[in-house]
């Protein structure tokens, strides 16, 4: 990410601007406790943002302090997302609350599977998983009945693994696919994955290369790397992803589909968590609708591009409730093919299942503690920098320079919460 901190540092100075000219919204009090009411929800990243590695990043603590009153519990609405998918919400929810030193429930955690509760047509067929972790535990917990591992099929059919000939119960034919997360044995995750695909299920069959379509594939956290505690960074499920895609095209000649991505920066993520931020509301009884969203991140390709992606997504809704907006974008882009397909495309299963929106925006802020490095070396044409970037997002998500652009950025996450309180004229006490 060289180069971006010239270009990101106008933004900031301007959307700074743009901000203060038009914040005006004053929330009402609340007349359970007396204080204000927001109108305004926070989605905040974990690693990078909040902590690093196991380490708490110090600026969290202060970020802390800001969100919650005396009696511990949260003055506006907040979720954790986070692309994570090897462990269950309530596990992160305790691991949070341990780190921060208040109580989070997993209500308020969003774990890269977790959309994958939505998805009800799916929840009574067979499903074969795919990770690390308690994967079996965790697929049962997002709804789904009937669910084989990788390790079940491998000791079914010992002899598609050639791998490990150390490593016998018939399976089900008919599968639907869920990769939650990169695997431990990835060479063994790929072969299989691919046996169930090019067989439809029925792995006693030889490869059928031209059958098209495939078994319904779904997959959980788009990450091609990752940072921990180590100096450099490490494969993530997106790694494993463009294994799977490139060996599937490569004997096929074929794209690999998907049903759906989970994960940042997919919409339907978002989505979810603006679902979590306006649940808390109604049962805090804030009488304000939840007007907007900021989402806190490190991350330019899964944070940044997310958010602004979802907020593109609100402004497109509006818009087409709108008929003068529709013109407007419509004589912006040439072509009304920018535009939603209309009311069915938005009455979706996700969308039913949830409620459609009712934010109207979702701002981006970029921290520096985490995978953003604002002291990288700057190249000498800087307005050509964000184009030529080279592009870690997922197979099925284009570059948009303008996706990765963040609203604001903040030197940490307890500057963020200080901005983003200024910007909402939010007293918390």
């Amino acid at each position: 990410m060289r180069g971006l901190l010239p270009l990101f540092r106008g933004l900031h100075t301007v959307s700074n601007r743009q901000a203060r000219r038009k914040a005006g919204i004053v929330g009402s009090r609340c007349g359970l406790c007396g204080t204000q009411s927001p109108r305004f929800g926070l989605l905040f990243d974990i690693d990078g943002v909040l902590v690093r590695g196991r380490m708490l990043i110090p600026a969290a603590k202060l970020a802390v302090e800001k969100l919650v009153d005396s009696q511990g519990r949260f003055v506006v609405p907040v979720v954790f997302v986070t692309n994570a998918g090897n462990c269950l919400r309530q596990t992160k929810a305790d691991q949070l609350s341990h780190i921060l030193g208040v109580p989070i429930t997993q209500d308020q955690v969003i774990m890269s599977h977790s959309p994958l509760r939505m998805f009800k047509k799916f929840h009574d067929k067979c499903v074969l998983v795919s990770g690390q972790g308690p994967v079996l535990e965790i697929a049962k917990n997002v709804g789904f009945k009937n669910v084989v591992s990788i390790d079940m099929v491998r000791e079914s059919y010992p002899l598609l693994d050639m791998v490990d000939h150390n490593r016998r119960p018939k399976l089900p034919v008919r599968y639907s696919v869920v990769l939650f997360g990169e695997p431990i044995r990835w060479e063994t995750n790929l072969q299989l994955i691919i046996d169930i695909l090019l067989t439809h299920g029925n792995l006693n069959s030889p490869h059928q290369t031209h059958a098209v379509p495939h078994l319904p594939l779904l997959a959980c956290n788009m990450d091609l790397m990752w940072m921990a505690e180590a100096n450099s960074p490490r494969f993530g499920h997106g790694t494993f992803l463009v294994c799977l895609e490139n060996i599937y095209k490569k004997i096929t000649g074929k794209d690999l589909k998907y049903e759906a991505l989970m994960g940042k920066p997919s919409e339907l993520t978002y989505h979810f968590a603006e679902y979590l931020i306006r649940s808390q509301a109604m049962q805090r009884q804030w009488k304000l609708p939840i007007t907007s969203l900021y989402a806190i991140g490190d991350n330019l390709m899964t944070d940044i591009y997310g958010a602004n992606m979802y907020n593109r997504f609100l402004e497109e809704r509006a818009a087409i409730k709108n008929p003068k907006a529709v013109a407007q974008v419509v004589a912006a882009t040439g072509s009304s093919t920018a535009m939603p397909g209309g009311e069915e495309e938005f009455d979706s299963m996700w969308e039913s299942e949830l409620a459609l929106p009712s934010a109207t925006s979702c701002k981006s802020v970029l921290v520096c503690t985490g995978v953003y490095n604002p002291n990288a070396e700057v190249p000498s044409d800087a307005s050509r920098c964000i184009k030529e970037t080279v592009f870690h997002g997922h197979r099925d998500f284009r570059f948009d320079p303008a996706l990765v652009e963040p609203n604001y950025i903040v030197q940490d996450v307890a500057e963020a919460v200080d901005l983003i309180f200024q910007q909402e004229k939010f007293v918390p006490h």
